[in-house]
């Protein structure tokens, strides 16, 4: 079997707003192969960037555009593969747009080989630690104290039993933002799990204190609070305080994580799939926490393409212990797959069929699609 092309497909919601909403917009990754057997990713990333980093040419050995790289290529030399794309792309690549391009034709090469040999691909990736794994909501913060209290007990009456908010407007008034938590909090009860995305927003010394007053209302743990390059304040931060720090859904590649983990202690290992390096990359992190004794969860914030593997991948990691399920109502989000995967009781199930186990809505395609 031979790679014969690559196509990357841009589509985009009418209006993107000023707000950290992934879902607004997505990367799909098509890979055909000679036998007819189509494998489908996709990239949490800026499309446009994704889409030329794939279809560039050859500027020279060590710097070329990665649809280049692997056409002809057997599709189940997975691991030979992502070698050959990393290095085939060193020059302008390494980490950021470049890797997480790479997602995308990596967890294309996983569903071909799935749909090939006729398995789901948590097979291929050589455990099952889990037919169904928890599900935590996922969504951005309401405009108001009172929309996000109503969100979060609309989640827990849909099911769920850990809820999440995050981003805007956290940040701008310390004690509006702990009076979210407070509205979050009141909202669910004490039975329900409850965390914070502080997205980016803090110094170290203020997310020490932001953390010590979030603790009063038992989150289970607060993410990403400073700056992805601020390693050394992660470390400061993680020792200051009994909250558990969580963090890595900016990150590609393993060294970047080596990291986090090492110098910055954090103590939740979060790995997205379209961002890492695909499910090859992903899986190597995830070995890596399971080393140093940390949990791994998925970063997850787009389609179903983006549930359906994360799932293979959390359902294939030991370490792994809850399932961030996107509830964003963008029709990207719950419409570009045909599967759904719905969360009943709390718990979200494993896909069974072979490869990823999506198929794309070739309707919702024709109607976002951009470029």
């Amino acid at each position: 079997m031979k790679i014969t092309d690559v196509e990357v497909m841009i589509l985009s919601l009418p209006e993107i707003v000023e707000r950290t909403d992934g879902s607004q917009d997505t990367a799909v990754v098509r890979v055909t192969t000679d036998e007819g057997i189509v494998g489908i990713g996709e990239v949490d990333s800026s499309p446009w960037i994704v889409k030329a980093i794939i279809e560039a040419g050859k500027s020279h050995t060590i710097c070329r555009g990665l649809r280049e790289i692997v056409l002809g290529e057997d599709p189940f030399q997975v691991s030979r593969i992502w070698e050959k794309m990393y290095q085939g792309s060193i020059y302008y690549g390494r980490r950021g747009a470049a890797i997480q391009a790479m997602s995308g034709i990596d967890l294309a090469l996983w569903d071909i080989m799935g749909k090939a040999a006729g398995v789901p691909v948590w097979r291929l990736l050589g455990a099952r630690w889990r037919k169904e794994v928890r599900a935590y909501a996922s969504s951005l913060f309401g405009d108001t104290l009172e929309d996000t209290g109503r969100m979060a007990r609309e989640y827990v009456d849909r099911g769920f039993t850990a809820v999440k908010f995050g981003w805007e407007p956290l940040g701008k008034n310390a004690e509006y933002d702990v009076a979210l938590v407070r509205e979050i909090r009141r909202a669910v009860g004490s039975g329900v799990d409850v965390m914070i995305d502080a997205g980016l927003v803090w110094d170290a010394k203020t997310a020490i204190g932001m953390a010590k007053r979030f603790s009063e209302y038992n989150i289970a743990w607060l993410e990403e609070p400073l700056h992805p390059d601020d390693i050394d304040g992660y470390a400061r931060l993680s020792s200051a305080t009994s909250v558990r720090i969580a963090a890595g859904e900016e990150e590609s590649s393993r060294q970047s994580y080596i990291d986090l983990m090492d110098r910055g202690n954090i103590d939740v290992v979060q790995v997205d799939v379209t961002r890492c390096g695909g499910l090859t990359e992903a899986m190597r992190i995830a070995g890596l926490a399971h080393d140093r004794h940390r949990p791994v969860v998925n970063h997850s914030f787009k389609s179903g393409i983006n549930i359906a593997a994360s799932l293979h991948f959390i359902a294939a990691v030991p370490n792994a212990f809850i399932f961030e399920y996107c509830v964003s109502q963008s029709p990207l989000r719950h419409d570009l797959t045909l599967q759904k995967f719905e969360v009943i009781d709390g718990m979200v199930k494993v896909p069974e069929e072979p490869g990823l186990g999506v198929d794309l809505n070739e309707k919702t395609v024709a109607t976002y699609r951009v470029a």
